[in-house]
């Protein structure tokens, strides 16, 4: 069985100056994550600005980042896109790294039917059979919502093994968890809805706040998992306003934002993304300060 543990970080990808992804930074920040709270790195995601960066870019990714942390931590790969063949191709390349797994996200912007959905995870899945996928289900973005009954029938292919679950709707979760097996896995898109979408069987989070307080998401989790619910429900609340902070405008923004605030050299984000207004960078500045995060 895969085990991608329970804190699965949405890494930012840095940039230089120029807008060149900066790849000694990439490989700092990926060892410092797997130290400070992070079991897996999901590389080339929607935080790591997956949309804006070459096929190229993320392969050199994938193995930088690799390469960095070793076996310490899985790196799983966003090889996803809306064109079923282009998925394949990046999938397979991926595969042969030895990465960990892929996060495929729902195609975008085409907005196929559920059997379409179906067949596009189906084809993936088959062309690379020994590598562990992780579906990604968030229509905000997406513009399409992948069902409860499609997920369960994904769940039944063998290396399908975990859905990024980040619709906002704990009812779907719920209604997910009814229909797959205990050991296919349900992550939380969204950080603070990490502890509630564990209360109905989920099983971490593919987290963007990891980046700042994953020790502190860990602690939650093995809370809630150990029976310690009422510091779980603590720790959640006080990482709940920096959380929604995290997503006031599109991610990776505010996170990328900071981080710099930290001493971190991650640069801007690509257009079509640009910088956060004063207003969201002031209520970043004061949530950090509450966690003690700007005094480190």
């Amino acid at each position: 069985m895969v085990n991608f543990g329970s804190v699965l970080t949405a890494m930012i990808t840095p940039f230089n100056l120029d807008g060149s992804v900066n790849y000694e930074e990439t490989e700092k920040l990926s060892i410092w994550l797997t130290e400070n709270g992070t079991d897996s790195l999901v590389v080339c995601g929607t935080t790591g600005e997956s949309p804006s960066l070459t096929w190229e870019e993320e392969y050199e990714l994938f193995q930088v980042v690799q390469k960095a942390v070793g076996g310490k931590a899985k790196v799983i790969a966003g090889t996803g896109s809306n064109s079923t063949k282009e998925a394949i191709t990046a999938t397979e390349k991926a595969a042969k790294l030895g990465l960990g797994g892929s996060l495929q996200v729902v195609p975008y912007y085409n907005k196929p039917p559920q059997s379409g959905l179906y067949r596009h995870f189906q084809a993936i899945a088959q062309a690379t059979p020994d590598f562990p996928i992780i579906i990604y289900n968030i229509p905000g973005r997406t513009g399409k919502n992948m069902e409860p009954e499609t997920v369960a029938r994904l769940a039944e292919i063998p290396n399908i093994v975990a859905i990024k679950e980040a619709s906002g709707n704990l009812d779907q979760v719920s209604q997910i968890r009814n229909l797959t097996a205990p050991e296919f896995k349900i992550y939380s898109g969204d950080d603070y809805l990490t502890l509630p979408l564990m209360a109905i069987g989920g099983n971490g989070v593919v987290s963007v706040a990891s980046h700042l307080v994953g020790n502190k998401l860990q602690e939650m989790i093995v809370a809630f998992k150990t029976g310690e619910v009422q510091r779980a429900t603590k720790i959640h609340l006080e990482l709940f306003n920096l959380s929604r902070t995290l997503f006031a405008t599109t991610n990776p923004i505010p996170i990328k934002e900071a981080m710099n605030m930290l001493g971190w050299n991650v640069g801007k984000t690509r257009l079509p993304l640009c910088d956060p207004p004063a207003e969201i960078t002031e209520k970043l500045r004061v949530e950090m300060d509450k966690l003690g995060l700007l005094a480190r």
